[in-house]
C-alpha cells in the first residue's frame, strides 16, 4: 500500500524548506502560505490566507507582468525569474521565483503555486565584491527620507553638481555611490577623495597631478585624481577641509572643465561629474573667510541634507533588519534578528555616530552571538549604560525569565498580538514563534 501524506504532514514538510511557498486559487486568493513566506513578507499565514496575492507581495510586476498568471494561462512553468517584492515594512526584497500551475485529476486548472527564494544574502555577498549600490540599498521610510529619495530619483540621471550635507555617519558616501550608479556615468570610474586626509602642501598635486620636473622628486609624470575619474564621478568628501589656496583651482575646474597640472604649460580638459560632502556648516565658514563664497555657491547646485538617525527613529527597526541580514550573510551565520531585550536596547539608544554606529553595533552582535538571535550581552556597553540597565553575563537570561517577560508583555497589552509585537520591537511572525516556543 502506498503511503499518503496528509495536509498536516504536507504543511510540516513545506514549513521546513528554505523556500517561501504559497498557492492561490483561480481568483488569486491565497490558499497556502508557508513559514519562509511569512519570514520574507512579514505577514503571518493567518493574515495572508484568503487575501489577494498582490495585497501581500506589493510587487509592480503583479500588475504589469505576473509570472503566476503567465504560468496559469500558458500551462508552462516560469523558472527562476528575478525581481523585487515589497515586504510588510515597504522594504524591497530581491527574490527569485518559480511559478507553476495547479491542476486537478482531470487536468482542470484550479490555481497556481509559486516558490520564492530570498536573494538578500546573495546580493549582500556580491556587494562586498563589486561595491555596486542601488537606490534600494538606502533604507528609510521616514517622510524626510522619502522626500530625499524622490529628489535623488530626479537628480541622479542628470550631470548636476551635488552637495551632500549631514553629520558624520549619516550615509553621505553611500548616497553619492547610489547617485553615481543611477546616473549617466555609471559605467565610468567612481573616485572618492577624503579631502581631510590630504596634507595641504600635497593637495593640488594629488587632485591635479604633476609633470616630470615640477619639483625635486617629480621624476615622471603622475596623473591626478581628476584624471583617474575621467568619464565618471569624483566625490570630494569633507570638502570643507580643502585648503583655501586650492579652492580657486577647484572653482576653475568647475567653471571651465579644465585644469593645469603642476609643471604643465597647457591645461588639460576634464569630463567628470563632481559631488561633494561635508559635515560642517559651509555657510558659516564662508562668513568667517575660511571657504570661498563663489566655490560654495558653485558646489550647491543641488543640495541634499541627510538627517541624523535620532531624527528618523522610525527607520531604526528597518536598519537593524537590513544590517542583520547583511552581516549574517557575510559571516555565513543563521542570525535572523535581535532578541526582545537586545531590540529594546537598540531602539532606546541615541546613536551619536548615526547609521554608521548602528551598522557597527549590529556587525558586532552578529559576530559575537552564539544563537540565531543577537542577545543583549552581544551589544556594546554604551547601549546598556545609555538605558541605565545592568545586563547579565554571557549566559544571558534563562528561558524561564524570557518566558515570564513575554507573558508580562502579553498581559500588559491584553494579549493583542500587534500591540505586543510593536512593544517588543519584533514582527508578528516572530512573536508567534516565541509564543509557540514557550507554550504561550
Amino acid at each position: 500500500m502506498d503511503a499518503k501524506v496528509d495536509s498536516a504532514e504536507l504543511r510540516l514538510i513545506l514549513d521546513s524548506v528554505a523556500l517561501g511557498v504559497f498557492a492561490v486559487d483561480r481568483d488569486w486568493n491565497i490558499t497556502f502560505f508557508n513559514r519562509e513566506a511569512e519570514r520574507i513578507t512579514g505577514y503571518g499565514a493567518d493574515e495572508a490566507v484568503g487575501r489577494k496575492c498582490r495585497d501581500i507581495f506589493g510587487a509592480e510586476r503583479c500588475v504589469k507582468r505576473c509570472h503566476l498568471r503567465q504560468a496559469m494561462q500558458s500551462g508552462r512553468s516560469v523558472l527562476k525569474a528575478r525581481f523585487e517584492i515589497l515586504n510588510r515594512n515597504n522594504r524591497r526584497i530581491p527574490v527569485e521565483i518559480t511559478a507553476a500551475v495547479l491542476s486537478d485529476a482531470d487536468g482542470n486548472v484550479v490555481g497556481g503555486v509559486e516558490s520564492i527564494l530570498d536573494l538578500t544574502a546573495r546580493q549582500a555577498l556580491e556587494k562586498c565584491v563589486r561595491q555596486s549600490y542601488r537606490f534600494s540599498d538606502i533604507v528609510g521610510r521616514d517622510p524626510v527620507m522619502r522626500q530625499l529619495f524622490d529628489t535623488v530619483e530626479v537628480v541622479a540621471p542628470t550631470d548636476a553638481t551635488v552637495l551632500l550635507q549631514g553629520e558624520t555617519g549619516t550615509g553621505k558616501d553611500l548616497l553619492a555611490r547610489v547617485i553615481h550608479n543611477l546616473g549617466p556615468r555609471s559605467a565610468g570610474p567612481y573616485v572618492k577623495v577624503n579631502c581631510a586626509a590630504i596634507p595641504a602642501n600635497l593637495f593640488e598635486s594629488e587632485l591635479f597631478g604633476y609633470r616630470r620636473g615640477a619639483f625635486t622628486d617629480a621624476r615622471q609624470d603622475k596623473p591626478g585624481l581628476f584624471a583617474k575619474a575621467q568619464g565618471g564621478t569624483i566625490f570630494l568628501d569633507e570638502v570643507g577641509d580643502i585648503p583655501l589656496e586650492s579652492q580657486a583651482k577647484l572653482l576653475q575646474v568647475l567653471d571651465e572643465q579644465a585644469y593645469l597640472p603642476l609643471g604643465a604649460t597647457s591645461p588639460e580638459s576634464v569630463d567628470v561629474r563632481l559631488m561633494a560632502a561635508t559635515n560642517v556648516d559651509l555657510a558659516d565658514r564662508v562668513e568667517r573667510g575660511a571657504f570661498r563664497s563663489d566655490l560654495y555657491y558653485r558646489l550647491r547646485v543641488v543640495e541634499l541634507s541627510l538627517p541624523p538617525l535620532r531624527e528618523r527613529r522610525c527607520d531604526i527597526p528597518l536598519l537593524i533588519e537590513h544590517f542583520t541580514e547583511e552581516f549574517a550573510a557575510r559571516q555565513i551565520k543563521h542570525v535572523r534578528e535581535p532578541g526582545p531585550r537586545a531590540m529594546q536596547l537598540l531602539l532606546n539608544y541615541d546613536y551619536p555616530g548615526n547609521v554608521r554606529e548602528l551598522r557597527h553595533v549590529i556587525e558586532r552582535g552578529v559576530i559575537l552571538t552564539t544563537s540565531d538571535q543577537i542577545r543583549a550581552v552581544d551589544l556594546p556597553q554604551s547601549l546598556k549604560d545609555f538605558s541605565g540597565e545592568s545586563v547579565p553575563g554571557a549566559a544571558g537570561k534563562s528561558g524561564e525569565d524570557e518566558r515570564e517577560r513575554l507573558r508580562r508583555e502579553l498581559d500588559r497589552h491584553n494579549w493583542n498580538v500587534t500591540d505586543t509585537a510593536r512593544a517588543l520591537g519584533i514582527n508578528r511572525t516572530t512573536l508567534w514563534r516565541q509564543r509557540k516556543k514557550f507554550g504561550l
